[in-house]
């Protein structure tokens, strides 16, 4: 097995107690065992180093191919913190700042009544376009994209809301980071967020070269009861868009270790990414405890990923984690988080889209093990 940082011998020398990890592995194969997914990857690291990855079961049922540990899997909406640490970078540079208004460096976005709303309220799903679509055809011509998000026309006043923005915000964001960069969006967060954390063949958002045999396809389940490939997010079309909300892939160990570098300050295994400064502002809580239309609860937004907070709920973060906790929940498959009070960092991806309310309860459960075993 190789490693993105150096491992433990034994996870307890990291600070965690042996009984919840051996219940959380007992639990894994058992959802396994059970069907409930073909397979997993699970990624726990604590101050930089690793106190285990482990794999389950099958990445492709078609052809029998076992998981292994350079398996790559889709995050759906983990993607999104990804695409918003490209425009951290920009504003480290000093080239945009959370404040400007998208316009301001997007040319055209103003249109439709859109010219006042700002970067921090488009990380944060208070832009005011959630149900706004973005052809097929843009997915590669980001000449058309730029001018399908300038189409874009407001649902309601900007910031007066908090709406989950499933596809729309992000495919904003990526047509801004362009517009200040200059390159297509999946070079620049290659270039300038994943290949300096050494992230680059462990995360990717758009497949150019990386080996597509590595991928554990999406399915789910059909009306028959039996489960079957999800077409659409297993064709080339989809795999080399990169779609920046929802079209990004890694290992487990590959975004434990991204969290890794959240939680402490923006630096990971000797490379400075961001500021500290920057990493506490874009990981508080913007949003409070105003409830997201979407999911019917408070989702607590950064400028990213969410924050877990005081409240007795919280939705994929594990109601025992601690409120300065910050990650993302993939659709119905998978979560990764950080915890910058205990230095630990998780990931736990699966490759079944699973239906509600059964993925938040093992969300909970698989997310509330790790947080047991912290000590």
């Amino acid at each position: 097995m190789t490693f993105l940082m150096p491992i433990a011998e034994d996870a307890t020398q990291l600070g965690f107690a042996a009984e919840p990890l051996a219940h959380l592995d007992a639990l894994i194969r058992r959802h396994v065992a059970e069907g409930r997914y073909p397979g997993c990857q699970i990624a726990l690291a604590r101050h930089g180093r690793l106190a285990f990855a482990k794999t389950y079961g099958t990445a492709v049922i078609e052809s029998a191919t076992p998981v292994d540990d350079r398996t790559l899997w889709q995050l759906y909406s983990g993607t999104k913190p990804l695409i918003a640490a490209l425009l951290w970078v920009l504003v480290e540079e000093g080239r945009i700042s959370f404040a400007d208004r998208v316009a301001d460096h997007l040319p055209g976005f103003g249109t439709n009544g859109k010219g006042e709303i700002t970067i921090l309220q488009l990380l944060t799903h208070q832009a005011g376009f959630p149900s706004a679509v973005i052809s097929e055809a843009a997915w590669q011509d980001h000449a058309l994209l730029a001018k399908e998000v300038a189409a874009i026309e407001l649902e309601w006043e900007p910031g007066s809301r908090t709406v989950y923005h499933v596809r729309s915000a992000h495919w904003v964001a990526a047509a801004l980071a362009e517009a200040v960069t200059g390159k297509d969006f999946r070079v620049a967060l290659k270039e300038r967020v994943l290949t300096p954390l050494g992230l680059e063949r462990d995360i990717v958002v758009g497949f150019a070269g990386i080996e597509k045999s590595r991928i554990a396809p999406m399915y789910a389940c059909r009306d028959d009861g039996s489960i079957g490939q999800i077409e659409s997010e297993n064709s080339a079309l989809w795999l080399e868009a990169g779609i920046p909300s929802s079209g990004g892939y890694a290992t487990a160990q590959g975004l434990a270790a991204y969290y890794q570098m959240l939680i402490n300050s923006g630096e990971f295994s000797g490379v400075r990414l961001f500021s500290p400064r920057l990493v506490s502002y874009a990981t508080q809580n913007f949003t409070g405890e105003r409830v997201d239309e979407l999911f019917k609860v408070p989702m607590r937004r950064a400028l990213g990923p969410h924050v877990r907070g005081e409240a007795p709920l919280v939705r994929s973060l594990g109601t025992l984690a601690h409120p300065r906790t910050i990650g993302q929940g993939g659709n119905g498959c998978s979560v990764a988080w950080g915890d910058p009070d205990s230095g630990v960092s998780f990931a736990y991806l699966t490759n079944l889209r699973t239906s509600e309310p059964w993925h938040s309860a093992r969300l909970e459960y698989v997310s509330n093990l790790v947080h047991s075993a912290i000590r």
